[in-house]
């Protein structure tokens, strides 16, 4: 029961703290930000993926919704069209192209 309590507590704590982003009003001059959508061509594997750039508690990557805090996000933010990200995976480094930025 001490558990359930403290999850209840957890709960409340994000929820008094959490704040609505209109993703459609950002105007960010085509740079990955928050809550963008980012569609990335994989170098390595010759792949096209779509993923928008959520709270941590939104993530779920078989949506294509990652965190903020991953490594992917990570190398994504600031960067703009035709820009490369480097991510630091275990496997090693993978390369990402920046093929398009929406706020949607």
């Amino acid at each position: 029961q001490s558990f359930i309590e403290g999850r209840i507590k957890d709960i409340e704590s994000k929820l008094s703290l959490a704040q609505i982003i209109d993703v459609t009003k950002l105007h960010a001059d085509g740079r990955v930000v928050f809550g963008a959508t980012v569609a990335v061509f994989e170098e390595e594997t010759d792949q096209e993926h779509t993923y928008q750039i959520v709270g941590e508690d939104e993530a779920d990557i078989k949506q294509g919704l990652i965190s903020v805090s991953s490594p992917m996000a990570r190398a994504f933010i600031g960067k703009s069209e035709g820009d490369v990200a480097v991510v630091q995976a275990p496997g090693g480094e993978r390369n990402f192209e920046i093929v398009a930025v929406r706020y949607e």
